[in-house]
């Protein structure tokens, strides 16, 4: 096992961890309008995902700053060649924030600020799912590892079907949080959503894994061409299954438990598809491609992060299991704003 590797390892788990925690409110927040009718009801959404949504972002964070530290030239590559992408993702990210901390207060603009929860839910949820997709079908690159291609470029046929494939992963995740933590009709609705999305899923999964096989012949050959990648695709499949039978049998912690555990199972598809590559070049020469040994830091760094590592995160696990455990069981409506 060399450093390299196993840092490729570690920002996977971060970014699954932000795609598992951040996933679920904004699901809620691409829900919000649909499932939350009254300004009671709303209350309660919010309500639902106000005590833990800011510190879900900061897997996010760490995910990013460890890009950038155990693997720069694809921090480099990816956040230049993405830029607008990104930028409307950070937009999106921080129009749901302000709107949450106001729409409680600010009465008067009640209405723009729910818009406001909606957009800054929808964007990010729909656009990191097309940047994941371009990734896995690969971008052009130069011989220094930068973008070339243009904005209208990622917006590709299969990019854009991964993207819905994430978004309806992530209402999912986000429908069985508001079933496991509101009461009627908030969590009716959330239930029937659940249900529905659930399956929408399974239907664009199964076409995004089609399209994969001609559309990015190299990811399907490397998850179905090791043991790791059929693993993958059996929590996957294992994962739906338990949330399934969750759902059927109205136990909605595992219900959420299971949608939960598809996303990682996903992402682990997603490590598996690009492994050895970091981003691979499409339209340009293979030795173009950031693999995780061209792109990553010296020994020294590395080290010196793994340190820092494995003294901070036990810590942010501890903080997070902290915060669950004091915000359990049903929201209290009694309470008003989170």
């Amino acid at each position: 096992m060399t450093l390299q590797w196993l840092w490729f390892v570690l920002v996977g788990v971060l970014l699954t961890g932000y795609a598992v925690l951040d996933g679920f409110d904004l699901g809620a927040g691409v829900l919000y309008p649909f499932i939350g009718r009254t300004d009671g009801e709303k209350q309660e959404i919010r309500a639902a995902i106000g005590p833990v949504w800011d510190g879900n972002e900061v897997w996010l964070l760490t995910g990013g700053g460890a890009l950038f530290a155990a693997f720069p030239a694809v921090y480099a590559s990816t956040f230049s060649g993405f830029y607008l992408a990104i930028m409307l993702v950070l937009f999106g990210l921080i129009l749901r924030a302000v709107s949450l901390e106001y729409r409680g207060r600010d009465t008067g603009f009640a209405k723009l600020w729910d818009v406001a929860f909606f957009v800054g839910s929808l964007v990010p949820a729909l656009l990191v799912g097309v940047a994941v997709g371009n990734v896995i079908r690969g971008v052009p690159l130069d011989a220094d590892g930068n973008y070339t291609g243009t904005f209208l470029g990622l917006l590709n046929w299969y990019s854009l079907l991964i993207g819905l494939l994430g978004l309806c992963a992530l209402v999912t995740h986000g429908a069985a949080w508001l079933a496991l933590k509101t009461d009627d009709p908030v969590q009716g609705r959330a239930i029937k959503v659940r249900g529905i999305s659930q399956i929408v899923c399974v239907l664009l999964f199964v076409l995004a894994t089609v399209a994969t096989l001609f559309e990015a012949s190299r990811a399907s050959d490397n998850v179905f061409g090791a043991w790791y990648g059929w693993l993958s695709v059996v929590v996957v499949l294992g994962a739906v299954v338990w949330a399934r039978w969750g759902m059927l049998k109205s136990d909605h912690r595992t219900a959420f438990l299971g949608t939960a555990l598809t996303i990682i199972g996903v992402g682990g598809i997603f490590a598996v598809s690009n492994y050895p590559d970091m981003v691979p070049a499409r339209g340009t020469p293979e030795a173009t491609s950031l693999t995780v040994s061209n792109s990553a830091s010296g020994s020294t760094t590395l080290t010196a992060m793994l340190i820092i590592t494995i003294i901070g995160f036990p810590i942010v696990i501890g903080y997070m299991v902290f915060a669950y455990r004091t915000f359990r069981g049903k929201v209290q409506k009694a309470h008003g704003e989170y």
